[in-house]
């Protein structure tokens, strides 16, 4: 009887690349990349900037008197303040990552 984890790990270490051991592309697989990593890390702090505007416009009409909506102010201003709390810890996680890699003896 085969181990199958001995087998998958075997076929790991002989062809690291993202390609199958084989080295076909399956009907389900293509071979382009998907977004690099600094693309997505743009793109998301795009979105946290345009939440904290949001959230600005919205306190700026409440407090000018031309929105009574305090509920979606406040509900602006909670979705900036977690959005911006997740890219924090999405930063401090890539600093100690990059901390750790530096402390990495060659």
């Amino acid at each position: 009887m085969e181990d199958i984890t001995v087998k998958t790990q075997l076929k790991t270490a002989l062809n690291p690349g993202l390609l199958p051991a084989d080295g076909k592309i399956g009907p389900n697989q293509t071979g382009e990349a998907g977004p690099s990593f600094a693309d997505t890390l743009a793109k998301s702090i795009e979105e946290v900037n345009h939440l904290q505007k949001e959230a600005d416009q919205a306190i700026e009409k409440l407090a000018s008197g031309e929105s009574q909506n305090v509920h979606g102010a406040m509900l602006a201003v909670n979705k900036a303040d977690t959005a911006f709390r997740m890219t924090m810890q999405v930063r401090n996680k890539i600093v100690e990552a990059y901390q750790e890699v530096m402390r990495m003896q060659v």
